[in-house]
């Protein structure tokens, strides 16, 4: 046997999918680029609804810390335009729904006010719940566009040369 790394001893090589039989090699790129994008954007937003929750937390316990002291955490805005994208891609049947990050940011906590904060704390959880959901499932969605990418280059090698700067050599035969 060649010397292979020991996980290609025990995994098939990846195959195509049906699932992206529309897309041309350039769509398939373009598409895994929005997936990362998105899921920078939910990673970040985790971070954030996690350091919301440390401070509604803190108020629990009597801190005055608020919002105030944070950096302004909105100034990169996230627009519903990349989940839109992805839907139009690949049916939307596996993408869990996501919270209404906006109302929920918008409430305070109250230095004090156990029930009220308790009930912040309830929602900052469930929609960290839900972004974790949503990453999970932009992660399956990751994998499956590479491996249809690596099954493409397995039966044409030569596709991986359309992706250096320039296109490398015959790009349009090799883009479909």
């Amino acid at each position: 046997m060649p010397n292979r790394p020991t996980a290609d001893r025990f995994h098939a090589p990846p195959e195509r999918s049906a699932d992206f039989a529309h897309l041309s090699l350039d769509g398939l790129r373009q598409y895994r680029s929005t997936l990362s994008s998105e899921e920078s954007r939910v990673s970040y937003w985790r971070r954030i609804i996690q350091a919301r929750l440390d401070l509604v937390r803190a108020a629990d316990a009597g801190s005055t810390t608020t919002v105030d002291d944070l950096p302004d955490v909105f100034a990169e805005g996230r627009g519903a335009g990349a989940r839109t994208a992805l839907i139009t891609i690949v049916p939307v049947d596996d993408m869990p729904p996501l919270p209404d990050l906006g109302a929920i940011w918008a409430r305070e906590p109250i230095v004090g006010n156990r029930e009220h904060n308790n009930s912040l704390i309830h929602d900052l959880t469930k929609a960290e719940s839900q972004l974790s959901a949503y990453r999970a499932a932009l992660h399956r969605r990751l994998a499956s566009a590479t491996s249809e990418l690596i099954a493409r280059y397995r039966e044409s090698p030569n596709l991986c040369l359309t992706a250096l700067p320039g296109g490398g050599p015959d790009r349009k035969s090799a883009a479909h």
